[in-house]
Order: structure tokens, then sequence, then C-alpha cells
């Protein structure tokens, strides 16, 4: 089991070096990365779906 203070100090050796940025990718500029965890609509045209079976099942 390991114990609490070796825990905590388990990643002393690496949290204040610098963050990588590679040599050979550009930077994504911050809209691109955005974009990229923007939620999609997975089931397109289920909505309207419901929205059909309830207003036929409605009148």
């Amino acid at each position: 089991m390991i114990q609490m203070d070796d825990e905590i100090h388990r990643y002393d050796d690496i949290i204040n070096l610098p963050h990588h940025r590679s040599a050979r990718h550009p930077h994504m500029p911050i809209q691109d990365r955005a974009a990229q965890f923007a939620p999609f609509a997975a089931l397109t045209g289920h909505r309207e779906a419901i929205e059909e079976a309830a207003r036929r099942h409605d009148s």
C-alpha cells in the first residue's frame, strides 16, 4: 500500500517542468481545438421523430 506522503509527492520531479511544444507539428489554434471537442448530433433526426410521434399521439 502506498503511504499518503508518497502519494502526495509522487510527481514532485515533473510538476514544474515546462509544457512540451512539438517542433514537428504546429500548435492548434484555440478555435480549432474547441471545435474538435464540440458536441455533435449523434442521432440526427431523433428529436424530430419524437416530436412527430408526440404530435400524432396528441391529436
